[in-house]
């Protein structure tokens, strides 16, 4: 059974910094794909950034774009993401995907439970 398990989240003043973690189990998981998503209430869920199973090649939201880095340490089998120059409207639940393949372009198939990010003005 594959679990994923964030931490990390917290508040943080507007222009602050944080780093999410997302430790996986129950597969191989320098085999997947991994990436994030977020959801604030009363929205959909949406893509932030995936990774491909080596790290070679990572997709990121305009939104986020020059500001987050999604990163994966194989050996630790934990995915990053470290968030800088936050702004208040990336408040939101943060959660850890883990996709189907190796590749970006599968399918969200893991959902972690979820880690709470405020940022304050």
């Amino acid at each position: 059974q594959v679990q994923l398990v964030e931490s990390g989240g917290g508040l943080v003043q507007a222009g602050g910094s944080l780093r999410l973690s997302c430790a996986a189990s129950g597969r191989p998981f320098s085999a997947y794909a991994m990436g994030w998503f977020r959801q604030t209430p009363g929205k959909e869920r949406e893509f932030v950034v995936a990774i491909d199973w080596s790290g070679g090649r990572t997709n990121y939201a305009d939104s986020v774009k020059g500001r987050f880095t999604i990163s994966r340490d194989n050996a630790k089998n934990t995915v990053y993401l470290q968030m800088n120059s936050l702004k208040p409207e990336d408040t939101a639940v943060y959660y850890c995907a883990g996709y189907s393949g190796s590749s970006i372009f599968t399918r969200v198939s893991n959902w972690g439970q979820g880690t709470q990010v405020t940022v304050s003005s």
